[in-house]
């Protein structure tokens, strides 16, 4: 651990291994979870109906191929769940991505890891309780959009507080009912097809209108690579998955990485189904749709309308309201993991590597994050522009942890891993077994090449902000290493 004395890979890997300890105390988070919990953390933070909001946007992009974009965005995706599979095996700890790289790759890889994923973590949860209240505020007119999106934090912000269980139970709730929404579009998606026709080709979402464009699809599959950021989340909570012998053997780590493996498969499978039907219903074509960028963001509830009627566009309004406050109270608590987790380690203040004694949760940590986001939310929707701005700015934090992230399965499995580090095994962390060429250089060399692809494809605000934000963090970390380096520490 930093402050120890020891080499920065000792500090690491030691830090991946450990664990424990009582309650109130530092790392000692409880082994609750299950498998259905973990998915539906998951599942909300993605949101089933993600798709929605940029429905038309993929549409007009891709001519039409709309369900092939989530098809091909699926598998590109999956390169970066194997990665976290692999890694969550090794160092089954908070943290996630930071605790992957700081493994992998060195404490300040692990730091940059931290500092680029605490962007996203934090402002994700923000975009989600604003969209949120913009809902809530369309439905109920008089209260303003910020005094929703501030009651959407505190009410999840205490559930978060009241333990990780309870939290997911509420969760389970709501992810049941966005998906029993989601169901009656299909039914009555189906219905209307079966009844009326599809006003345009069956095969038109897999082919294009017009003919089959790879650039189109590839230029719209890295925007709909974004509707999957989330179900990262899942590794977040690998000191809270329950496994066998009393919830602390090999079970809990294999429980998370099946988890986000059936996270993306679920949701990739959930978005094709709807992205296909709505597609078929389209009262308008592909190049209408790109002809009009003013009615690309509502082609879902337009084509809801005009084929099913009103109130299935208002049901599924509200489920998008309430489902969008959930997907944020997931994003919060993962963000909560993430701050203790470096905080932990020394990487951020000491007081939010606490555990509540009774609730079993970082609170701190959780306080810490709500109230960011609160005032990111908040400070947004008191702007007409609040929205756009926002959301023009995340995302690249997180797409450059998981450029991290695959570095970090090559550098542990082909070089940091075979320096005569402990193969704990899968219980107490750092095993994983032999390399691989094809799980440890192939699929995280794919991963890699994608979240490149998608980062460059970045508007030139998200860059801007993404670059900003790393240059602040080498920063602290040079700060860090110096002092530390004074202090006869370990080197960062």
């Amino acid at each position: 651990m930093p402050g120890t004395g020891g080499s920065g890979e000792e500090g690491a890997a030691d830090g991946a291994a450990g664990g424990g300890g009582d309650s109130g105390a530092p790392g000692a988070l409880r082994r609750t979870l299950t498998f259905r919990d973990l998915l539906v953390y998951g599942l909300l933070f993605i949101a089933p109906m993600a798709p929605v909001g940029i429905f038309g946007t993929l549409q007009a992009t891709s001519h039409g191929a709309v369900t092939l974009v989530y098809l091909v965005a699926t598998v590109a995706m999956a390169f970066t769940a194997f990665s976290y599979a692999q890694m969550v095996r090794v160092a089954p700890r908070a943290g996630s991505v930071y605790t992957y790289a700081r493994v992998g790759l060195g404490e300040g890889a692990g730091f940059v890891a931290g500092w680029m994923a605490m962007l996203d973590y934090l402002l994700i949860p923000a975009v989600a309780y604003l969209f949120s209240g913009i809902a809530l505020h369309a439905l109920v007119p008089s209260v303003h959009p910020w005094v929703w999106t501030a009651l959407a934090v505190a009410v999840t912000t205490l559930l978060n507080l009241s333990g990780v269980r309870t939290a997911a139970r509420a969760g389970f709730a709501v992810l049941a009912m966005e998906i029993v929404v989601l169901a009656v579009f299909v039914v009555s998606a189906v219905v209307e097809l079966v009844v009326h026709g599809a006003p345009r080709g069956w095969a038109e979402p897999l082919t294009g209108e017009g003919g089959f464009s790879v650039g189109a699809v590839l230029a719209a599959v890295s925007v709909a690579v974004l509707s999957y950021l989330g179900f990262d989340a899942i590794a977040s909570f690998a000191e809270e998955a329950g496994g066998g012998e009393g919830g602390r053997g090999p079970g809990g780590p294999d429980r998370v990485a099946r988890a986000v493996l059936s996270c993306l498969v679920v949701a990739g499978v959930l978005f094709a189904v709807q992205t296909y039907l709505a597609a078929l219903l389209m009262p308008v074509s592909a190049a209408e749709l790109a002809a009009r960028p003013a009615e690309q963001g509502a082609a879902f509830y337009a084509t809801v309308d005009s084929a099913v009627g009103r109130w299935l566009q208002d049901l599924v309004a509200v489920s998008k309201a309430v489902g969008a406050a959930f997907a944020a109270l997931a994003g919060q608590a993962a963000a909560g993991r993430l701050l203790f987790a470096m905080a932990r380690d020394r990487r951020l203040p000491g007081a939010m590597s606490k555990v509540d004694a009774g609730s079993g949760v970082p609170r701190r940590a959780l306080l810490g994050a709500a109230l960011v986001t609160l005032v990111a939310a908040v400070g947004a929707a008191r702007r007409d522009d609040g929205l756009a701005q926002l959301s023009s700015i995340v995302n690249v934090g997180a797409l450059t942890a998981f450029g991290l992230l695959h570095a970090s399965v090559i550098g542990w499995f082909w070089i940091r891993g075979r320096r005569g580090r402990p193969q704990l095994g899968r219980s107490g962390g750092l095993g994983g077994g032999a390399p691989s060429v094809l799980r440890h250089a192939v699929v995280p060399l794919l991963g890699l090449a994608v979240v490149v692809a998608v980062v460059v494809e970045a508007s030139a605000t998200a860059q801007l902000v993404g670059g900003v934000w790393l240059v602040a963090g080498l920063v602290v970390l040079a700060v860090q290493h110096g002092g530390r380096a004074r202090a006869g520490g370990v080197r960062g």
